[in-house]
């Protein structure tokens, strides 16, 4: 009897035992290991890591970054903040290999890894363009090193903007990987100032900057096993990660959604500077606009340079901009009423076309021209004809109405006879100020990349 006890004892103290062994440790099958918040584990042997952030469905694209950080939760410069608009560190040690919507790879280097002034990889997620991670499927991180695959899948989030998976740090002499699951409200400004990143940034307040500062600071404290939280590091200039890089982002996922090819293009811009404009201008709708197609310009051009003109009865060929002198552009360049009047489009389209035919011949490159107008359209007959003798040439006319007007012939580009090539396209909106980034970039990148696979098979572009 006694016997008999013992072992029932010593039974229940192992099943007890493996137990809390399941519950307080990773669960392991040979070399698929699924990791729960907060666990921890080595991460084996190899030369060469693979992390992949991922997910099934989310209410906008994931943008996935990597902060290099040392000892303090910091990184050492802005050098060492991994994202689609800077795809390596100076090492080399962790390049961001795929950027789609809903899925992102880092190759990692642990050989240049473990030269690095850092102390661990931290890799993120934000959600700047709507919705919360609440609303996010299968959201999940996977390590590969090897034929070990290490997984973590995030189910408790609430409303978080931001959210960082995991971190990989230096352990002895090898890596480990840690499973964190914290949110950030506020999306990436936040985020990446508690890491000592700073963003320029016009869209946040000074107050709403505070409020998100503090609630970085708040979730950090919540969790031993987080990364720590100071202030920003001064001592190095500010990332000059500005509207126009996120914009920039934004032209990016338009093309992946519609599975396009990055595009390389000379852009430039029309704007219509007749009186009718004036309260867009005054209201600073025209200056939005602009920053909207300078985004363009960056994720096409080879240095993300934008031509610019204005018109109205007369034209004025502005000087070219790019993302380092966005600010008030429109103020700084053009004076309202200087050549306000009526619309008159032939001898803006005559200039536009002989700076790239004639000043500046490129026939290896395509050239996008967008033109705004506010209706008003006369000129039918020398349109039609600027239209059609450019239809042999690399430039493709992109139309853009605002508000409820006359178009004249811009409404008829699609029956337009007698050009060499369907080279021009043109919608309307009722107020641009109002449409969103996401959709103003699918309608403009719908038939300029279908023209330009066109015109290399008619011999348009070399």
């Amino acid at each position: 009897m006694e016997t008999f006890v013992s072992e029932s004892i010593l039974l229940l103290y192992i099943f007890n035992h493996y137990i809390w062994r399941r519950e307080a440790h990773p669960i392991m099958t040979d070399s698929f290991i699924h990791l729960n918040t907060g666990q921890n584990i080595s991460i084996n042997e190899s030369t060469q890591l693979q992390v992949t952030i991922q997910c099934t469905s989310a209410p906008s694209p994931l943008d996935v970054s990597c902060f290099m950080v040392n000892e303090e939760g910091k990184v050492p410069s802005d050098d060492y903040f991994v994202f689609y608009n800077q795809r390596a560190d100076p090492h080399q040690s962790v390049l961001l290999q795929q950027a789609e919507e809903l899925k992102s790879s880092f190759v990692l280097d642990t050989n240049q890894l473990r030269q690095a002034p850092v102390e661990k990889c931290v890799f993120t997620a934000t959600l700047d363009a709507g919705g919360t991670f609440a609303d996010v499927q299968a959201c999940q991180a996977i390590v590969q090193a090897g034929s070990q695959q290490i997984t973590y899948e995030i189910t408790q989030v609430t409303a978080e903007t931001a959210l960082i998976f995991i971190e990989i740090y230096k352990y002895r002499d090898g890596f480990k990987v840690r499973a964190i699951g914290r949110g950030f409200f506020g999306g990436l400004q936040p985020l990446a100032e508690s890491f000592g990143v700073e963003i320029e940034s016009n869209d946040t307040s000074e107050a709403e900057q505070v409020l998100l500062t503090a609630q970085a600071e708040v979730a950090a404290a919540s969790s031993e096993v987080l990364v720590p939280v100071a202030a920003p590091n001064t001592n190095h200039a500010p990332l000059n990660l500005t509207k126009i890089d996120l914009l920039k982002r934004k032209v990016t996922l338009s093309l992946q959604k519609k599975k396009i090819e990055p595009i390389q293009a000379r852009v430039a811009v029309v704007f219509d500077a007749s009186g009718s404009m004036y309260h867009l201008y005054r209201k600073g709708i025209v200056q939005e606009a602009f920053e909207r197609i300078l985004a363009i310009a960056s994720a096409f051009d080879d240095n993300g340079e934008l031509d610019v003109w204005f018109f109205a009865k007369d034209f004025l060929r502005a000087p070219s901009v790019t993302a380092r002198d966005f600010e008030n552009y429109i103020e700084r360049t053009y004076t309202l009423g200087s050549k306000g009047g009526t619309n008159n489009e032939p001898p803006v389209m005559q200039d536009v076309i002989r700076k790239y035919t004639i000043e500046e011949p490129d026939v290896k490159i395509p050239t996008y021209i967008i033109f705004f107008s506010d209706g008003g359209v006369s000129q039918k007959g020398k349109i039609m004809r600027l239209i059609t003798e450019s239809s042999t040439k690399n430039l493709f006319w992109q139309f853009v109405g605002l508000g409820q007007a006359n178009y004249g012939i811009l409404e008829k580009l699609d029956d337009m006879t007698g050009r060499f090539i369907d080279n021009a396209d043109f919608f309307a909106l009722d107020d641009i100020s109002k449409i969103s980034d996401e959709e103003l970039y699918d309608r403009l990148l719908t038939e300029f990349p279908s023209w330009i696979k066109e015109a290399r098979s008619k011999g348009i572009l070399a």
